[in-house]
């Protein structure tokens, strides 16, 4: 598509409209922002349901539960005792709970098969839902109590507890995240460009584009429920790649001024290269992000959904809205310079030295990189993967340590598995007896553990019959317990029962359902991502060996990226620095929502740098040369977008959840390898050993459309070394 000025490109008649009609671009963009946020605020964000997020049986067994009708269940809590001479003091528990207006009932105290502690267990009073709110003077009755009897243990945990420690360390690690974010990318802004102005320009447009896409997902979750950490995962990308975008379209306009184009040039030619990447950068991620809805899971459909408006929205602001910001502001983009950090030039000096060296010796150079990064991916051959649990959060939280204090002195109580019985009646002599066979198998397996309880909806044809099992919950015992029940013990019972729909539920079966679908889904979603991205390449680059290198490429950053997680939080190094206790493996959706957020976002830097190689290689350079000029003069601003990245990402690492510390760390270590050891050794390694090999496209593909990647010639004024930006009038 061609304008009057021998403009081209999408991104260049967007850019060329955005400056010629910048106040309308500039309040369109304020308008649909303040709509998207308002349209959030009327009609609320719809979270999805336990039953949407389920799988296979154990999704079934919910469902059944959820239209049977049975009373919601008061929220329970629990209180250990351990220690010798504990009678008084589980006494004093009793009878302090008993006499609190928040309690409902107090059961009788149980003791542990090795008599070394005691549980009482309680329910609460009111709404399950607002039961956090209410806990923490039943927290402070059990305090007093230990208190009053130094030498025992004495501690509460359950369903209020639970969620009142996650919603407040959560809460603290997202204030203490906001609080940090904006300030560190702001910081790392102000080093790279040396101008708070031209600094704030990403920050305010990033921010405006996550709120803007946050206020979608509200009207998007109406079609794909939302999940709690939707929210997080939306922010942690949207202020990557909003900044990273508006960093390399800012980085081209300021290098073409100084270079001696008058503005509107330079905004054209910024448009027609920089923003010509954003476009396919952006579209390579939101392909990559679509994959997930292959998983046909909920948690995976709302990442995809948020991650996608959010890269399209910070896509669309910065083909519109940042163009028009730059035309308004001129050569002001610069304003007010930072004495030291302000450069005329930025080439980034020490990548400019290892290129030498790496061009020098290619072959040596894609050794190097190779190993290293085959090194760090080694630790994934042990890669293993695990469920949710209470264990997630941080070590040194009370609530944390009395869970698992429950959990070894009462395993039953913790995790128990629940086999959900429809049928005609579930009250007649035929329930009873399939109840009976079903004790007897269950005792005779080994792997199951009392007590085995039972509750009946009003109707009376539903049971759910919860029983213990073996090990952990989590842990590979549990999940052959799972197994036993569901294969073994189910079948020689209930499975006699005429009329009857058996299902077993429970979070170590909801654990074993999702990694089997996940499982299943795998080779459709990588068949996707990769196909998908190596037709994205092919078509803007027009070579297949330029496709094929950076697939492979992006592949080795993943990997490497699953080596480190493995090697920190499988292997269980650096506990104490980041506050973490090992599993024993990954969370278990973190290995493809990783591949696939990494594939897309490290497409950021290989469009780029790519893009300005081509540009070269256009211009009639040989490949070697082209890949010379090409990294050497992005390497600044690569620097600058991974640091921005990594210095986001780690932040996440912070928060109390295992599963964002594993997000923040894999990311960052994955983006840091990507544009060092990628992006500055490998890629150009490789395509100087390859020559003029990699613009091979065979003939029977010649069809595919011609992208200039060179910008429409124009005569310009000399370039000036030492010209320096002045206030546009």
């Amino acid at each position: 598509m061609k304008h009057r000025e021998n403009v081209t490109g999408f991104a260049a008649r967007a850019a060329v409209w955005s400056a010629r009609h910048r106040t309308l671009a500039i309040l369109g963009w304020i308008a649909f922002v303040v709509g998207a946020t308002v349209l959030s605020g009327q009609i609320g964000t719809r979270q999805a349901s336990g039953t949407d997020q389920g799988h296979g049986e154990s999704q079934r067994a919910e469902r059944i539960v959820e239209r049977a009708g049975f009373p919601v269940r008061p929220a329970g809590e629990m209180v250990i005792v351990k220690g010798t001479g504990r009678d008084a003091a589980v006494a004093d528990v009793t009878r302090s709970l008993r006499g609190r207006a928040e309690v409902k009932a107090v059961a009788a105290p149980v003791t542990s098969a090795d008599g070394q502690a005691t549980l009482v267990s309680f329910t609460m009073t009111g709404d399950p839902d607002t039961a956090e709110d209410r806990v923490q003077p039943l927290l402070d009755t059990v305090a007093a109590v230990q208190g009053r009897h130094p030498g025992l243990y004495v501690a509460e945990a359950g369903d209020a507890s639970g969620d009142k420690m996650f919603s407040d360390t959560l809460d603290e690690g997202l204030g203490r995240l906001s609080m940090l974010s904006i300030p560190v990318t702001l910081g790392i802004l102000l080093v790279a460009f040396g101008a708070v102005v031209a600094a704030l320009v990403p920050v305010g447009l990033a921010l405006t584009a996550i709120i803007a896409a946050i206020g979608l997902l509200a009207g998007a979750s109406r079609l794909v429920p939302a999940v709690d950490t939707t929210q997080h995962v939306l922010l942690l990308v949207g202020l990557a790649v909003g900044v990273d975008y508006c960093l390399f379209y800012i980085r081209r306009e300021r290098d073409e001024r100084r270079n001696g184009a008058d503005p509107h040039r330079a905004l054209v030619i910024a448009a027609q290269t920089s923003g010509r990447s954003i476009w396919v950068s952006g579209l390579t991620v939101i392909v990559a992000m679509a994959g997930m809805y292959l998983t046909r899971d909920a948690t995976f459909a709302s990442f995809a959904t948020a991650t996608i408006l959010v890269v399209a929205t910070a896509v669309i602001g910065s083909l519109t809205v940042l163009p028009a910001l730059l035309s308004a502001l001129g050569d002001r983009v610069d304003a007010i310079k930072i004495p030291g950090l302000y450069r005329r030039r930025s080439e980034g000096r020490v990548w400019g030295a290892v290129l030498r060296v790496v061009l020098a010796r290619p072959l040596i150079s894609a050794i190097v990189a190779v190993g290293v990064l085959g090194a760090l991916a080694s630790p994934a051959l042990d890669l293993r993967t695990k469920g949710g649990s209470i264990e997630d959060m941080s070590p040194k939280q009370p609530t944390v340590q009395t869970f698992v204090a429950i959990g070894e002195a009462f395993p039953t109580e913790v995790v128990p598995a629940e086999v959900v019985v429809e049928a005609p009646t579930v009250r007649g002599p035929g329930f009873e007896a399939a109840l009976a066979d079903f004790r007897r198998v269950a005792a005779a397996s080994g792997q199951l553990r009392e007590p085995i309880d039972v509750r009946v909806n009003p109707a009376g044809t539903v049971a759910v019959v919860s029983v213990g099992l073996a090990g952990n919950g989590s842990d590979r015992t549990s999940e052959r317990a799972v197994d036993t029940l569901r294969t073994t013990v189910v079948p020689d019972s209930f499975g006699k029962l005429a009329g009857a729909t058996v299902a077993v539920g429970g979070d170590t079966a909801e654990n074993i359902d999702f990694n089997q679908r996940l499982s299943r889904s795998l080779p459709w979603v990588f068949g996707f991502v990769l196909g998908l991205a190596f037709v994205l390449l092919l078509v803007s680059f027009r070579s297949v060996v330029v496709a094929l290198t950076g697939v492979v490429l992006n592949l080795l950053s993943v990997a490497a990226a699953y080596g480190m997680l493995v090697f920190v939080f499988q292997d269980g190094h650096f506990e104490s620095a980041l506050d973490f206790r090992s599993g024993g493996g990954i969370t278990n959706w973190m290995p493809l929502f990783l591949f696939i957020i990494l594939f897309g976002l490290s497409m950021d830097y290989h469009v780029f740098v790519l893009s300005r190689i081509r540009e070269g290689h256009d211009r009639g350079l040989p490949t070697r040369a082209a890949v010379a000029e090409g990294v050497g003069r992005t390497a600044g601003v690569i620097t600058s977008a991974a640091l921005v990245m990594v210095a986001v990402f780690a932040l996440f690492a912070t928060l109390p959840l295992i599963s964002t510390k594993e997000l923040g760390i894999g990311l960052a270590a994955a983006v840091l390898l990507d544009a060092t050891v990628i992006r500055a050794v490998l890629l150009p390694a490789v395509m100087a050993l390859l020559g003029e090999k990699n613009w091979w496209l065979p003939r029977w593909l010649h069809w595919l459309p011609a992208v200039a990647h060179e910008p429409a010639p124009l005569v310009v004024p000399r370039p000036r070394e030492d010209r320096e930006l002045t206030p546009a009038l």
